[in-house]
């Protein structure tokens, strides 16, 4: 067997790995072939080099560790593959079907296809054309797609091959894109197939310019725009009854993949016209023209709402939102609300298409106000985004009144919709300038002032955020914003920028302790809350341990956490993760986040640990690491290597998910009987701060001062100490678990979902801060609690 890249292009690494795969007994006379295999020292061409060669071998073979290590590589990499190389591999495949091998090789051949560096030989079109005659002759291939793009290169799409691919095809717009996609040769068809979303096993993970690819194809562009007026059409026809209604059968499952495609094309090219087509076609499939809570086509939906959340544009997710309150299904509303989520939170990695801001009527003021009935609704934007009434006079009121809740039913529907919109539109500008720290992001001051200071939304939520401006050197001066420009910590009026200059958001970790405790304090003393946390930010830096390690961290490990919760809240961040329980394979996972920028991901291990008899599940957390991408595939990087503002933010994500779940902070853990646990809940609940609960501590020092509990409690390093007048509190900073004085003595208290009994400035969301501040208002009043539990508890303890 002959290498398909000269010997001479190979590394010596590289011709090792060949050797014991090719050589007659090489593997079992060469030490190498029992050293562990470093596949990272592959380039990903002598990758493809080494794949068909691999896959070609018995699993038996005496370099079957060199066959396993190279072809899980092809499996997490972008291999590059030389013509020779795609030749091979297709003759490999051809091989495999031929011995019965399952259609996925097939996929495997197009994925090579896509990643092919040159024209492909004659040898090459030979195995194309017995790859399509193989699977043809299947009862329906399993993946037409791929069948298309080897059909492209066997020199082209027969009337036979159209015809068993898309026979049971009711409706034209798949059949549209095929034909459109087999005139543009042989590339094009291996970048439908690998859009599709048709995989194998073996398969790399997909390019990540696959889509751009496709959107720089005019003629695919054309098609997106008629297949997508195609399905408005009918979605129009069945709801005026010219197409009698069935639920969810408006569109074949390959029709909805082929709109599926067309919406994220024309999203990704930002195509002006999608955004009135969305708006027609969503409500069109989410609604019977029946009053059945069923819909036209669930499946289309869910996939456009799957490609709005793959390339979001703030016109989409509105069209989506209208999709959403417009169904009746409730399952409908549940799938949507999750992919909604998913949407807001992928936004914020398109900050070119984020800040489009719709005009929602608020003034600079954040107040809009609407005349109902006689009446008036006010919207005030604050910190969040509330709705009251007034009479004619001014006067408060407390409810919606009567006669408008009658009269103006609809009215009164749609200005409670105007509120979600208002509040989502305020969380999406906040989370896409906050993920703008790891990529770097900086804005041309214009269009800071024209895209976000001149919306009402906009300004709500930039006025209360800390920037960077350059001043006439080009350093960088730190400011708030102000009614006519900017202002320094001092007050010190700072001069507009110039039109084409950049302003950026402000981080805590390039700055000094003092500078962060001027600015805490000026925000405390302004009672003005940022929507995102920035003063109070927790910043996580390198630590000699983790420089030992080198590759990894435990800074978080060893953490006994609600696994339930742990797997919501990491999927509720964005991380990438599989479900976890006890069954075969579901005892360890790693879940990924790929962070803004696309150049860093940050994995976090963890551990199914049990379940407990009342069905509460456990897991145990492990290693944290960052990988780089380097030449489109992950490589773990030392930490010393990761930027500083990239490791503090994923610490970050990596914290909340512990402090929120762990079961240190379950107040009712130890009552389960646990023995198992309860060394950890012990330890836990009153362990040494972590970052996120120190800066919890730092709002603590400024807000007492400020209340009643001024002169009845005290801060600690760990504790808020309050004295009541039945006993002394100590409630941990990081848990809420309260120990009472003398003895030490465990103090069980439920949340309340009220919050703080008085009416307490908060300067950043945290729930935690607000229980230990509801507990230290009950406690410094302890002889006035009736709760029965608690009043037990208090008793036993004199």
């Amino acid at each position: 067997m002959t290498a398909v890249l000269p010997e001479a292009a190979l590394s010596p690494y590289a011709a090792d790995l060949l050797r014991l795969m090719t050589v007659p007994g090489a593997a079992e006379d060469d030490p190498i072939a029992r050293e562990p295999v470093d596949t990272s020292r592959l380039s990903d061409r002598e990758l493809g080099t080494l794949l068909p060669v691999a896959f070609r071998l018995p699993v038996q073979h005496p370099a079957h560790r060199v066959l396993g290590a190279v072809v899980t590589a092809g499996r997490s990499r972008q291999p590059a593959f030389t013509p020779e190389a795609c030749a091979a591999m297709l003759s490999v495949v051809v091989e495999k079907l031929e011995r019965g091998g399952y259609d996925g090789y097939a996929v495997l051949a197009v994925n090579v296809l896509v990643r092919c560096e040159g024209p492909l030989p004659a040898e090459a079109t030979e195995s194309a054309s017995r790859l399509v005659t193989l699977l043809v002759d299947r009862c329906r291939p399993a993946h037409p797609y791929t069948v298309l793009a080897l059909a492209g290169v066997a020199g082209g799409l027969t009337g036979r091959i159209e015809s068993k691919l898309f026979g049971w095809s009711r409706h034209s717009i798949a059949r549209d894109e095929a034909t459109v996609v087999s005139r543009l040769g042989p590339t094009a068809q291996a970048l439908l197939a690998e859009a599709s979303g048709e995989r194998s096993y073996s398969s790399p993970p997909p390019p990540p310019d696959i889509w751009q690819r496709l959107a720089d194809l005019p003629e695919y562009a054309s098609f997106a725009y008629r297949a997508l007026d195609a399905a408005r059409s009918r979605a129009a026809d069945i709801q005026a009854g010219r197409i009698a209604y069935q639920a969810d059968a408006a569109f074949e499952r390959d029709e909805a993949g082929a709109l599926g495609r067309a919406v994220r094309v024309a999203l990704l090219r930002d195509e002006p016209w999608l955004a009135e087509l969305l708006g027609q076609l969503l409500p069109g499939v989410a609604v019977a023209p029946t009053a059945a809570r069923t819909a036209p086509s669930q499946a289309l939906l869910y996939e456009v709402a799957r490609a709005i959340g793959d390339f979001p544009t703030p016109e989409a997710m509105a069209a989506l939102r209208v999709a959403r309150a417009a169904a009746r299904h409730k399952g409908i509303h549940k799938q949507l609300d999750r992919e909604l989520r998913r949407i807001e939170r992928a936004l914020g990695d398109r900050p070119d298409v984020a800040f489009r801001l719709p005009d929602l009527g608020f003034g600079p003021d954040g107040v809009r106000t609407v005349a109902v009935g006689g009446y008036h609704a006010v919207l005030t934007l604050s910190h969040d985004v509330d709705l009251t009434w007034r009479r004619p006079d001014g006067r408060a009121l407390a409810a919606v009144p009567t006669a408008v809740r009658r009269d103006h039913a609809d009215t009164v529907k749609e200005l409670r919709d105007l509120v979600k919109q208002a509040r989502g539109q305020l969380a999406t500008v906040a989370r896409t300038l906050e993920v703008g720290y790891t990529a770097g992001t900086t804005l041309p001051y214009r269009r800071w002032r024209d895209e976000l200071a001149a919306n009402g939304l906009g300004w709500n939520v930039v006025r209360r955020l800390i920037w960077e401006v350059p001043d006439a050197s080009g350093r960088w001066r730190t400011v708030l914003p102000t009614g006519d420009g900017f202002a320094e910590l001092s007050g010190t009026a700072v001069p507009e920028p110039d039109p084409d200059a950049e302003i950026r958001l402000w981080h805590p970790l390039h700055t000094s302790a003092e500078e962060i405790r001027r600015w805490r304090d000026e925000l405390v003393d302004r009672q003005l809350r940022q929507p995102v946390k920035q003063a109070f930010r927790e910043v996580y830096l390198l630590t000699p341990a983790e420089l030992e390690t080198d590759t990894y961290s435990n800074r978080f490990a060893a953490h006994v956490v609600h696994y339930r919760q742990f797997y919501a809240l990491l999927k509720g961040r964005g991380w990438t993760c599989s479900r976890l329980g006890p069954w075969d394979g579901g005892d360890t996972d790693d879940a990924y986040r790929v962070l803004p920028g696309g150049a860093w991901r940050v994995g976090f291990r963890y551990d199914y640990r049990d379940e407990q008899p009342d069905g509460v599940e456990c897991a145990s957390t492990d290693r944290v690491w960052f990988d780089r991408r380097v030449g489109g595939a992950w490589r773990t990087a030392p930490l010393a290597d990761v930027p500083a503002i990239v490791l503090s933010e994923a610490m970050r994500d990596v914290d909340l998910f512990v402090s929120v779940t762990s079961i240190a902070a379950d107040p009712h853990w130890m009552d389960r009987g646990d023995d198992l646990h309860a060394d950890y809940w012990r330890q836990g609940s009153h362990a040494e701060l972590t970052a996120t609960a120190q800066t919890r501590r730092a709002a603590l020092e400024r807000i007492i001062p400020r209340t009643t509990l001024a002169d009845r409690s005290e801060l600690t390093e760990r504790h808020l100490v309050v004295r009541g007048q039945l006993n002394t509190y100590k409630i941990h900073l990081g848990s809420g678990n309260i120990l009472m004085e003398p003895g030490n003595r465990y103090l069980c208290i439920v949340p309340s979902r009220r919050g703080p009994q008085q009416s307490v400035f908060l300067p950043f969301e945290d729930d935690r801060l607000a229980l230990v501040l509801s507990k230290a208002f009950l406690l410094a009043d302890d002889a006035r609690i009736t709760d029965p539990s608690i009043v037990a508890q208090l008793r036993a303890a004199r």
